[in-house]
């Protein structure tokens, strides 16, 4: 087969990263995973860097050199054009492909959960580490959201989350706030016996800080218990979930019709009882004509869906993409 029947699918998250060959018959040719990409961290270049060894990789398994066709890139933090433009310049000068396009990497979330037949028109709202939507209208309307942390007025992700169970707990220890499990629990996790002990191996590092994303899981198990506290929490999530695809919607002109709202990352595809049962309750109520689905699949198959769209692929070859995905 000519390169020209092949493409390379990227996405690239805050904590790893996917790779894909893939034909343009819908035949996997080769994956491969490496480290989190993190250009607003280490700056555009080295990040880019981290993909290079996966495209070695990937070209490796299918005895190609390149370039190929085309290269469809779902980044994280290509939060604004002028970081999709910057690193869309930087993937390019890298030779791996004929023709790139960079997005943010919520899109791939939403293309694998779109059906591969008719316009793509959906919202998409990924909650892992942090929380974005994105949603796509009719002729090619566009709604986005900075994503950029508080600054622009984002709630929500697991490492958030983290960080409020850790504010709550705290209070809870030294009388500032009600009494919750969470005082217990999440020094527990690590050993610890007391908040004034996980505080202090937190402050002075003997804990390491990447180590708290540790703690979401446990803030929803403690909510399971029904501790109103970290309940409280889940629920204010889940509001925030609610928010954004409703707020998508509405930009787009969907309110008034079904379409797909599609939930994914870490904390959504977890499917806690509380926040998806809050999430779709509160969904219904502003969007109730929205058709919510959890996504398990990992997203590198919307960019995947991305490259066989971009080739003009026949109706198989999706069918044959999706199924190396299970």
């Amino acid at each position: 087969m000519g390169l020209t029947g092949t493409a390379l699918a990227i996405d690239a998250g805050n904590s790893k990263t996917d790779v894909a060959l893939v034909a343009a018959d819908g035949e996997l040719l080769g994956t491969a995973r490496g480290g989190g990409f993190q250009p607003s961290v280490v700056g555009v270049g080295p990040a880019v860097d981290v993909l290079a060894p996966l495209v070695r990789s990937v070209l490796d398994q299918a005895g190609l050199t390149g370039p190929v066709g085309h290269l469809s890139a779902f980044l994280a933090n290509a939060d604004l054009p002028v970081e999709e433009a910057d690193l869309t310049a930087e993937v390019a000068g890298r030779g791996w492909a004929r023709t790139v396009s960079v997005r943010n990497d919520t899109f791939a979330l939403l293309r694998a959960g779109l059906p591969d037949d008719g316009e793509p028109v959906g919202v998409a709202v990924v909650c892992g580490a942090g929380i974005n939507c994105a949603g796509l209208g009719r002729q090619g309307a566009v709604a986005r959201f900075p994503a950029l942390g508080r600054i622009s007025g984002d709630w929500g992700g697991g490492s958030h989350l983290a960080d409020e169970a850790l504010w709550c707990a705290a209070r809870a220890e030294d009388g500032r706030g009600a009494p919750t499990g969470l005082a217990r629990a999440l020094p527990a996790h690590f050993g610890l016996t007391s908040m004034p002990e996980l505080i202090e191996a937190l402050h002075l590092r003997t804990l390491p800080g990447h180590r708290r994303h540790e703690l979401t899981p446990v803030l929803f198990a403690v909510a399971a218990s029904g501790d109103p506290v970290a309940r409280g929490i889940v629920v204010r999530q889940a509001e925030e979930i609610a928010l954004l695809a409703a707020v998508a919607l509405e930009r787009l002109g969907l309110l008034g019709e079904p379409a797909p709202v599609v939930l994914g990352g870490g904390v959504l595809a977890a499917r806690h009882p509380l926040l998806h049962e809050q999430t779709t309750r509160l969904l219904s109520e502003r969007a109730p004509k929205a058709v919510p689905q959890v996504v398990t699949t990992p997203p590198v198959l919307g960019a995947a869906l991305d490259t066989l769209d971009r080739m003009g692929a026949e109706a198989g070859a999706y069918g044959r993409l999706r199924g190396a995905w299970g």
